[in-house]
């Protein structure tokens, strides 16, 4: 183990701080001053800041040359009011590392320590935090980021806990690891009436009344296999809140999944014809957009044998898993490098991931750290 007892005191302490203090997708300013700040005694040769937005990533060169394997998490927590009792529970109202972030930036952090006291014999080791996965745009919008270049990675490594898996089991397997799945709001305009002579105008309602099972039933879900498609109505509203005025505008948000990006595209272009056969046969305008636009997770199979040499070499539990019906902004780094994502269990009882009352469980932090330091090592020396 390469953390000592006062290293987990302190890593504790800090994540419980992170807990207490969350900053949703775009705005982690403070969260990324704290990572720069609990690095810096590590020295790292290089802290890259403002990556991607907020993002922040410490650099550790070895002495000699080889691969440059990036570890990633995330900065970002959730616009959820948390209920807690607990002395470390959020004190920012409305928000709340309801996720697990602040318990994945926790051990990312603690890597530092190992790689302060050691640097690599060669290569780099890259420890990332990413800002805004939780909308999709922040992996896009660090790659797109000209500093991103000087980073490079070969392999990427990431992980997420789960609840309802036995705390500290890990569950890996080659192949989709967390669905695509994009947001698509639905604007349907036409013209509004007076409520006792609705023929005057032009009314969304049957198009919305049509649309909504519609919609569902383009992806009713199912095995996790190559057809795999799920269409989630999230949201619908139609009109003014009045009781004199037949409505002139209406509009609905539906979650579109797949099992991977080449799906993806398929199930758009039947949402959207879909959408626009009923706006014309009622007459009515349509704006179609699409928003939190995640791509597929893809574990190379290389990174895979990686890690779990990494959690045989910690005799850390570990079995196959299968893919999650999730989506994971980690997935668009599998296009720049080997990259693969495990799930670590945060306990069969715990409440599930985005719930008001989920906190990251502490002890954690030890078995995640150590399943990527060996996994550094491996590579790195």
């Amino acid at each position: 183990m390469f953390l000592t007892n006062s290293d987990m005191v302190e890593l504790v302490a800090w994540r419980q701080q992170l807990h207490r203090s969350p900053e949703i997708s775009g705005e982690e300013q403070e969260t990324a001053k704290a990572v720069v700040a609990f690095l810096a005694p590590s020295e790292p040769d290089r802290i890259v800041t403002e990556l991607g937005g907020h993002g922040v990533a410490a650099i550790y060169e070895g002495r000699e040359p080889g691969p440059t394997v990036m570890v990633r998490c995330e900065l970002d927590a959730l616009p959820i009011e948390e209920i807690s009792e607990s002395a470390h529970r959020s004190q920012v109202p409305g928000k709340s590392h309801a996720c697990g972030h602040d318990g994945h930036m926790t051990m990312v952090a603690a890597l530092s320590r190992g790689l302060g006291r050691q640097r690599p014999q060669r290569g780099r080791a890259v420890l990332l935090f990413q800002p805004a996965e939780e909308n999709g745009a922040g992996a896009a919008a660090v790659i797109a980021d000209p500093k991103f270049a000087e980073i490079a990675p070969d392999y990427a490594f990431s992980l997420h806990n789960k609840p309802g898996l036995p705390l500290g089991y890990i569950t890996l397997s080659e192949g989709p690891a967390n669905c695509a799945s994009r947001g698509l709001q639905i604007v349907l305009t036409g013209k509004t009436s007076h409520a006792s002579m609705p023929e005057h105008g032009i009314s969304p309602v049957s198009a919305v009344a049509r649309l909504m099972p519609a919609l569902t039933a383009l992806g009713p879900g199912g095995p996790l296999d190559a057809a795999y498609a799920l269409v989630t109505v999230t949201h619908a509203a139609i009109g003014e809140a009045a009781f004199g005025i037949a409505p002139g505008r209406a509009e609905i948000w539906a979650t579109l999944r797949t099992l991977n990006d080449a799906q993806m595209g398929a199930l758009c272009t039947r949402a959207e014809a879909l959408v626009r056969e009923a706006a014309e046969a009622s007459g009515l305008g349509v704006a179609l957009s699409y928003h939190d636009v995640f791509h597929h997770c893809e574990n190379d199979a290389e990174a895979v044998a990686l890690l779990r040499k990494a959690f045989d070499d910690e005799t850390l539990r570990h079995g196959p898993g299968s893919p999650s019906r999730g989506s994971e902004d980690f997935g668009l780094f599998g296009r720049q490098a080997k990259s693969a994502m495990f799930i670590l269990g945060s306990g069969e009882t715990s409440p599930q991931l985005h719930n008001p009352d989920f906190d990251f469980p502490d002890a954690l932090i030890e078995p995640g750290s150590r399943a990527f330091m060996r996994t550094l090592r491996n590579l790195l020396g």
